[in-house]
C-alpha cells in the first residue's frame, strides 16, 4: 500500500497565498490514482479557526474513508486553551490519526505536545527551518512521534536539512517526511545515515503533483539498492506505524453524520 502522508485540504480563510486560500483535490486525486497512490493524510489549509476548518476535512474523510486519513490542525497560539478539545473531537468524532502545526503560524507549545502525549499521536511539524528546536522537542517528549516534514525546510535550505540528519539518527522519536524536497542529493544521504524506518512518503498536495513526488522514492530505491520491505516502509508501513497507538487507545466513537456534504453537481473531493 502506498500511503501519501502530506496533503492539504478544504478551505482557509486568509486570501495571501494557496496555503490559506484553497486547496481543492479534485485533479490532484486524479493524478493520485494515477500513479498508484492508495491513501492520502488530509489536514487543513490555513486557517483563523481549526474547529471550522477542521470540520471541513473531516467531511472529506468522512465521505471516502477508504481512501482518506485525517490529521488535526492546530495553531497553539490561537488555539491556546482549546486544543485538548479540538483533538478530542477530530480523534473521538472524525477518528483523524494525528496532529498538523505550522511554526509560521505559531511555534509549537507544551499544551500541543501534552495533549499528544494523552492521545498517543503523532505530530506532523513543519519547523520552517528551525531545526535545533528539535533537539528540545525530542528531549522533552521522548513518547511523542515528531514527523518533520520537507526535511525540515520546505524553502530549501540546505543547512537547515543537513542539520535535520543529525536527528534523525541520534533520536527514535523523530521522523521526516519527503515531501517538496528538491536536493536529490540530500536525500540520499538522510536515507542512507538515518535509514529507511525514519521516512515517510508525502506531497504536500494539492498543489506539488504526487506523481512526480512518488518518483522520488522510485529513483531513492534504485540508489541505494533498497530492498522490498525498505521501500514499503517509506511508502506506507511507517506511517501505518506511526498512527497505530491512536487506532488502538482512541476509537472513534461511531459513525457520525457530517452535515458538510459534497454540493450536489461537485466532485466529491472538491471542499
Amino acid at each position: 500500500m502506498i500511503i501519501d502522508c502530506h496533503c492539504h485540504a478544504g478551505k482557509g480563510d486568509g486570501l495571501t497565498g494557496p496555503w490559506d486560500t484553497s486547496a481543492p483535490l479534485r485533479d490532484f486525486m486524479r493524478w493520485s490514482r494515477r500513479a498508484g497512490i492508495d491513501r492520502t493524510n488530509l489536514f487543513a489549509a490555513f486557517h483563523t479557526d481549526y474547529a471550522v476548518a477542521n470540520r471541513q476535512v473531516a467531511a472529506i474523510v468522512a465521505a471516502n474513508p477508504t481512501l482518506f486519513y485525517g490529521f488535526a490542525m492546530i495553531d497553539p497560539r490561537n488555539d491556546a486553551g482549546r486544543v485538548e478539545d479540538l483533538v478530542r473531537v477530530a480523534v473521538r468524532r472524525y477518528g483523524f490519526r494525528g496532529i498538523k502545526v505550522h511554526r509560521i503560524q505559531s511555534g509549537i507549545t507544551r499544551e500541543v505536545c501534552e495533549t499528544a502525549a494523552r492521545w498517543s499521536l503523532p505530530i506532523l511539524y513543519d519547523v520552517a527551518g528551525a531545526v535545533s528546536q528539535i533537539e528540545l522537542l525530542a528531549g522533552e517528549y521522548p513518547n511523542i512521534n515528531f514527523i518533520i516534514p520537507h526535511l525540515g525546510s520546505f524553502s530549501d535550505d540546505w543547512r537547515a536539512q543537513l542539520a535535520l540528519i543529525d536527528h534523525l539518527v541520534r533520536h527514535p522519536n523523530i521522523f521526516a517526511d519527503t515531501s517538496a524536497v528538491r536536493r536529490f542529493d540530500l536525500l540520499l544521504t538522510a536515507v542512507r545515515r538515518a535509514g529507511p524506518r525514519k521516512f515517510l512518503f508525502g506531497s504536500d498536495g494539492p498543489w506539488t503533483h504526487p506523481g512526480v513526488e512518488l518518483e522520488k522514492i522510485k529513483a531513492l530505491a534504485h540508489e541505494l539498492k533498497l530492498s522490498h520491505a525498505d521501500r514499503q516502509l517509506i511508502l506506507g508501513k511507517n506511517f501505518l506505524r506511526l498512527i497505530r497507538p491512536t487506532r488502538r487507545n482512541n476509537p472513534p466513537i461511531g459513525p457520525k453524520r457530517l452535515s458538510a456534504a459534497a454540493p450536489a453537481g461537485r466532485s466529491r473531493f472538491s471542499p
